[in-house]
C-alpha cells in the first residue's frame, strides 16, 4: 500500500511576483485582438460580418474559444492573491473600485457606443450621423444580438463587469481561506496536486456546475442575469488560480506536472475535432447524452488547456524584462480600446476588395497600431485617462 501523500508545508511568507503570469496576460490579450478581427470572417454572429468565411480560421478559434478567456480568469484569480498580500479587503475593494468599476462605466458610455453605431450602419438600421445617434445610449435600452434592441451595452467589457462582480462577491471566500478551516482545505488540494497529474480533478467543479447549470442557461450570453452556467465557470476559475497561486510549492508541483496537463489537453483536442468531423454538430445536438459528454470534454480542454499554460509559462516564462513593466501598464486600456478599434477599421475595409486573409492581416495589425498609439498618445500621458482606463 502507497503511503499517503503529504500536503506541502504551510508558507508564512508572501511569494514573490510571477512575472510569467504577467507574460501570459499580455499575450492572451494580444491573441484576443485577432481572434475578434477573425469574428468577421467566421460563421458566427457578430457586430459587423464578411460574406466570405474561412472554415480554417474558425476551426482554430473553436479552440482559442476554449482557453482565451478561461486563462484570464484564471490569471486574474491568482492576481488576487498578490493584491491581497499587500492591502486590506477594504483596501482591495476601493482598489477594484477605481481599476475595474470606473473603467466600465465609462467605457459604456464612451468606448462602446461607436461599435453599436457602426453595426447599426452595417446592418442599414440607421443612416444618420454619430451625433444624431449617441443620444439613444441614454434611453437606456439594452442592446441585443444582431444589432437589434438598444444602444446601451458592455459589448467586449462584459470581462470587466464579470471581474468586478468575481472580486467583490469573492471576498467572504478569501477570508474563509485564511481561516484553520480554510488552511485545511488548502492542505487537501495540495494533498490531490502532489499526486502525478492531480490538478487535472479540478475540472471536477467544472463539470458539476454544467450539470447544474448547463441545462438552464445553455447559451453564452455575456448578459450576466441569464448567462449563470458560465459565469459560475469563470468564477471556479477564477478561485482556481487563487488557491493554486497561494502557496509557493504549489508552482512547481503544476510546474512538473506540465507534460502530463500537455498531453490531456491534446486528449481533449482531439476528440474535440473527431466529433465534430465523424458524429456532426448536428448529431450532437440532438443528443441529449453526446451533447453532455461534448460539453464534459470542452470543460476537460479548458481545465487543462488552462494548467498546461500555466506551468509551462512558470517553467520558460518566469523572468523580469526591462520592457515587462511597460507591456504589463498598457496591456488593460489595449484591452478595452480594442474590439472599438477592430469595428471601426474593419467596417472600412469590408468597404474594399480585400480578401479574407489578407483582410483580417490588413485589420489585425492596422487595429495593433492604432490601439498601441491611442495608448501611447492620449492615455499613458494624461492623468485623467489614466484612470478612466483603469491605470495607476
Amino acid at each position: 500500500m502507497q503511503p499517503d501523500v503529504q500536503a506541502p508545508p504551510r508558507e508564512t511568507l508572501a511569494p514573490t511576483r510571477r512575472y510569467d503570469l504577467d507574460w501570459l496576460r499580455i499575450i492572451a490579450i494580444v491573441i484576443l485582438l485577432f481572434y475578434h478581427t477573425g469574428m468577421i470572417y467566421v460563421s458566427w454572429g457578430w457586430h459587423i460580418k464578411s460574406s466570405a468565411h474561412s472554415e480554417p480560421m474558425e476551426e482554430v478559434m473553436r479552440w482559442l474559444h476554449r482557453w482565451r478567456m478561461p486563462l484570464l480568469f484564471f490569471i486574474s484569480g491568482a492576481g488576487t492573491f498578490f493584491a491581497l498580500q499587500r492591502r486590506s479587503y477594504g483596501a482591495y475593494a476601493g482598489e477594484r473600485f477605481r481599476r475595474l468599476f470606473i473603467p466600465l462605466v465609462f467605457g459604456m458610455f464612451v468606448i462602446v457606443p461607436p461599435q453599436i453605431y457602426i453595426e447599426w450602419l452595417f446592418r442599414q438600421r440607421f443612416s444618420g450621423s454619430y451625433t444624431d445617434f449617441y443620444p439613444q445610449v441614454f434611453g437606456f435600452q439594452p442592446y441585443e444580438d444582431g444589432g437589434t434592441g438598444g444602444a446601451f451595452s458592455w459589448h467586449h467589457l462584459w470581462f470587466i463587469a464579470y471581474l468586478f462582480l468575481y472580486s467583490v462577491v469573492s471576498i467572504p471566500f478569501f477570508r474563509w481561506l485564511k481561516t484553520e478551516g480554510g488552511q485545511r482545505f488548502t492542505d487537501w488540494v495540495g494533498r490531490l496536486i502532489a499526486r502525478p497529474g492531480g490538478a487535472l480533478w479540478g475540472v471536477v467543479p467544472l463539470l458539476l456546475n454544467d450539470l447544474a447549470l448547463g441545462g438552464l442557461f445553455p447559451d453564452e450570453t455575456h448578459a450576466l442575469i441569464d448567462d449563470w452556467a458560465y459565469f459560475m465557470k469563470n468564477l471556479l476559475l477564477f478561485w482556481g488560480g487563487f488557491i493554486l497561486i497561494s502557496r509557493r510549492a504549489f508552482w512547481q508541483t503544476v510546474a512538473n506536472d506540465r507534460h502530463i496537463f500537455g498531453v490531456a489537453t491534446l486528449i481533449c483536442t482531439v476528440i474535440l475535432y473527431t466529433a465534430r468531423a465523424y458524429v456532426g454538430e448536428q448529431t450532437l445536438e440532438e443528443s441529449a447524452l453526446l451533447r453532455t459528454l461534448f460539453s464534459f470534454n470542452s470543460l476537460g480542454l479548458t481545465w487543462f488547456s488552462v494548467l498546461a499554460t500555466v506551468a509551462y509559462g512558470y517553467r520558460y516564462l518566469n523572468t523580469n524584462h526591462p520592457v515587462l513593466p511597460h507591456l504589463t501598464e498598457a496591456v488593460y486600456p489595449f484591452y478595452i480600446l480594442h474590439q472599438t478599434v477592430i469595428v471601426l477599421i474593419g467596417y472600412w475595409a469590408l468597404q474594399t476588395t480585400l480578401g479574407v486573409y489578407d483582410g483580417f492581416l490588413v485589420i489585425s495589425f492596422a487595429s495593433l497600431l492604432v490601439s498601441v498609439g491611442l495608448y501611447w498618445f492620449l492615455i499613458r500621458p494624461f492623468r485623467i485617462t489614466r484612470l478612466l482606463f483603469g491605470l495607476k
